[in-house]
């Protein structure tokens, strides 16, 4: 790799700071660096500011939590350009390698020591009175849910253009396996292989205990819409950017044309992320 793009989350100091001593570590070793700081803006007026990602780079390298690195995959989505992330806090499920094996980390990228994984994405798109209002790819998950007042939400479902069901609830997930450790798995969804092509839908909080979570196949496309009037219903994505639903609008769902493209280390093994993450095994 002779050119790597590093980029490292805003306002925080560490970031900073490792950020300049990685770039000096690899230019030391005649890298080309590219390095910016990612400043994410992005609400749901979707006022993101683009990083500048040149084309010539051969790498990602996020440096901030799994936070920073989805707000970095947006910017990713129609590339192929492979990414790694360093997590500033320890092991995350997406920036896996730790700080203090940043460079030993980097070292064995460098050195061919890595294997690809390709992750699947979701293709997000709300059409109101037929037209095309909002179009966003995710990594970790599509969340419908209500505002400040707790009311339960009706939200008709249906799989490629066949009805599924009423979800009557506080909301809907609508998960990748990446993003299956994370609100999916908090609202009682399965943990899915995180290279297994699947959907998984979860209902949050169903007022009928017997809605639960289903595994779908990745070719299909989920369509959801509002049953009663609501106000205030979002549609968070990968809970960073999104749009508000209006009742007579339409929510699609499909797997998106282009995967991210993770790059994994052979240090690193995604069981011991489990383990540590979830703290499996500790009294």
């Amino acid at each position: 790799m002779r050119h790597i793009a590093v980029i490292y989350k805003h306002a925080r100091p560490e970031a900073a700071g490792l950020a300049e001593e990685l770039t000096a570590w690899l230019e030391n070793h005649q890298v080309r660096v590219s390095l910016q700081e990612n400043i994410d803006t992005s609400d749901f007026r979707c006022n993101d500011q683009p990083i500048s990602i040149p084309e010539t780079v051969d790498a990602v390298v996020v440096l901030g939590g799994d936070g920073t690195f989805l707000s970095v995959a947006r910017f990713l989505e129609s590339r192929s350009t492979p990414v790694v992330g360093v997590n500033l806090g320890g092991l995350g499920f997406l920036t896996e390698i730790s700080t203090a094996s940043c460079f030993d980390g980097i070292k064995e990228i460098m050195e061919g020591h890595f294997e690809i994984e390709e992750r699947m994405r979701l293709q997000v798109l709300i059409r109101r009175e037929g037209e095309e209002i909002f179009s966003q790819s995710v990594l970790n998950d599509v969340v419908i849910s209500k505002g400040a007042l707790a009311r339960i939400l009706d939200l008709k479902t249906s799989i490629d253009g066949r009805y599924l069901t009423n979800y009557r609830a506080d909301g809907l997930i609508v998960s990748t396996p990446t993003g299956s450790t994370a609100y999916n798995l908090s609202a009682g969804g399965p943990i899915v292989y995180p290279t297994t092509s699947a959907i998984i839908l979860t209902p949050i909080c169903p007022f009928t205990l017997t809605n639960r979570p289903i595994i779908l196949p990745p070719d299909v496309t989920i369509q959801v819409e509002l049953s009663d009037p609501a106000k205030h219903v979002t549609v968070t994505c990968d809970g960073q950017v999104g749009c508000e639903l209006a009742s007579s609008d339409q929510l699609l769902i499909a797997v998106a044309p282009n995967p991210l493209r993770l790059i994994r280390t052979p240090s690193i093994e995604y069981f011991r992320i489990l383990r540590t993450k979830l703290k499996w095994g500790q009294v």
